[in-house]
């Protein structure tokens, strides 16, 4: 496994300022789908034990460039589940919700590949059998496709409650055997998601942010 430092270091949220600084992220990626105000909000989801929130921060200025949340299912059903029945197997088996990927405008393209590999990391140390996640555009859709998820419900949107009643494609990845579908496809990332070490993806910080730090606004 060779070892390669990022410009940029992504780890989970530790406190009220990173959650801040990942709602600050949200707006900057979503503010033109008109979710901006609704994303300056507190979000309930990212204080639950079974979420994760990870934040990407330029290492030379410290400022925050990119987010993702992982919620397992657990204490509660995933959002995504609040608005779609998720076919027999997936919705079965242990699963989790990647929502909220955003990156500042003009950031260095890997950053939203790093967050997907933290997300990856985080479901393989939780025994995930599936992420799924919602897309709008056929970008991300062909991002989503090339990093090995498959589109469910025949690729038909679904709209969200939670992403402003927006329709979404709704993908998903069998995560235990994602990295031997990757090796066996040839894909070009399987470099990066597995066989690299990269220090500055860090998925092993404590959880649990105070719910008592909540503010009523933000």
């Amino acid at each position: 496994m060779t070892t390669s430092t990022l410009g940029f270091a992504v780890h989970l949220a530790r406190d009220e300022n990173d959650l801040r600084d990942a709602r600050q992220v949200r707006v900057a990626g979503y503010g033109h789908h008109g979710l901006g105000e609704a994303l300056r909000l507190p979000d309930e989801v990212d204080y639950l034990p079974d979420s994760a929130v990870f934040v990407a921060r330029d290492k030379a200025s410290g400022a925050p460039v990119g987010t993702v949340r992982v919620q397992r299912r657990g204490m509660r059903r995933l959002l995504l589940e609040d608005c779609v029945t998720l076919p027999p197997g997936i919705g079965e088996d242990h699963c989790a919700e990647v929502a909220r990927l955003a990156t500042l405008p003009g950031v260095d393209p890997l950053v939203k590949i790093a967050l997907m590999k933290a997300t990856y990391l985080e479901c393989m140390a939780g025994q995930v059998q599936w992420m799924t996640i919602g897309a709008r555009s056929e970008a991300l859709v062909r991002t989503y496709k090339r990093l090995g998820f498959a589109e469910l419900f025949g690729g038909e949107p679904v709209p969200l409650s939670y992403a402003g009643g927006l329709p979404h494609r709704i993908l998903a990845l069998h995560v235990q055997s994602a990295e031997r579908t990757w090796l066996a496809a040839g894909n070009g990332l399987y470099d990066f998601m597995v066989k690299t070490w990269h220090p500055d993806i860090d998925v092993h910080a404590r959880r649990g942010i105070a719910r008592e730090a909540l503010p009523l606004a933000a």
